[in-house]
């Protein structure tokens, strides 16, 4: 029987859409994707600012073809987790890690082990600080892109974030940082260029934003912003070397968005940690052209059969 191509633009069939309830209530929006036949364990899933489940259902399906059930969601302020948030606002990135550690916990509990999670960009992020703060029950993590410090250049690290943060102080704190034009950037444009070198994956996004145009947050605020830079600066080398979960850093050569060089001290300083770079990839990693997302997905395959138990359990 050959397998059905994916449809990069529809929810599967056998995926299930449900609400989860963070500590607060908070409606959090999540798919679970179980694997077909015996499942080998359990992946959680999260994306980067912006993202929303949809994005990454390529990924998804990979992982659900190697025996993983995949849960996946959108984060608090975004994709189907909005709620009454404007652009995707938030004055802490705590919030986050509270709705993360919360998830984790009922969904270990529900779910097969071993358990893993695999987060980009800003989830990766909080991903991390979830483990180095509050010690998860999982077994392997894979951080796709993380932003461990935002890529400010040409401006230092610290003037941007004072900039940010005087912002805040004058009241700018929920208007975005940077005027975006009304239309979505197209095909081509320095947008895509500064996440993906595949057309095809980055006009995904923008069907999904015509479906859901409430997808689209546009640029961080000003809060969003200081939020941010204060949150990359909690996670310090004494909590990072508290980190004793296998974790698997994946960095972008060209990226402009997140810092390649904060990437590489978390590499250095966490005590089990792996770090593979690729060159030629912009921040989407797993959103990128064939040949850069397929050896992403390998190296990540690998690392999970290696550093989860699988093969030891085998």
């Amino acid at each position: 029987m050959t397998n059905k191509p994916l449809d990069r633009r529809a929810i599967p069939g056998d995926a299930s859409l449900s609400t989860w309830r963070a500590p607060d209530g908070w409606a959090i929006r999540r798919m679970d994707w179980p694997a077909p036949g015996k499942a080998r364990g359990s992946l959680l899933f999260g994306g980067g600012r912006g993202d929303f489940i949809e994005k990454y259902l390529e990924g998804h399906a990979h992982w659900r073809a190697q025996g993983w059930n995949v849960t996946a969601f959108d984060w608090r302020s975004q994709g189907g987790s909005r709620g009454d948030i404007e652009g995707g606002h938030l004055d802490s990135l705590d919030t986050l890690v509270d709705d993360l550690d919360g998830l984790i916990a009922e969904w270990s509990a529900a779910t097969p082990g071993p358990h893993v999670a695999i987060a980009h960009s800003m989830g990766g992020h909080v991903l991390l600080r979830t483990l180095a703060e509050r010690h998860p029950p999982l077994d392997a993590a894979v951080l796709v892109a993380p932003m461990l410090m935002i890529n400010s250049a040409p401006l230092p690290t610290f003037a941007a974030w004072w900039a940010a943060s005087l912002a805040a102080m004058a009241g700018l704190g929920r208007q975005p940082a940077w005027h975006q034009q009304a239309e979505p950037a197209p095909v081509g444009s320095y947008r895509q260029s500064c996440l993906t070198g595949s057309p095809e994956r980055y006009e995904d996004e923008l069907y999904w934003w015509k479906q859901e145009p409430g997808y689209n947050l546009g640029a961080p605020s000003w809060g969003w912003l200081k939020a941010a830079y204060a949150s990359c600066a909690a996670l310090t080398d004494e909590k990072l070397r508290g980190v004793t979960k296998p974790v698997l850093l994946l960095a972008a050569g060209r990226d402009r968005l997140v810092s390649g060089a904060a990437i590489r001290h978390a590499a250095d300083v966490i005590p089990n940690a792996e770090l593979v770079t690729f060159e030629r990839s912009a921040h989407e990693i797993l959103r990128e052209a064939d040949p850069i997302r397929l050896e992403a997905l390998a190296r990540i395959d690998a690392f999970l059969e290696e550093r989860s138990g699988l093969r030891s359990a085998a």
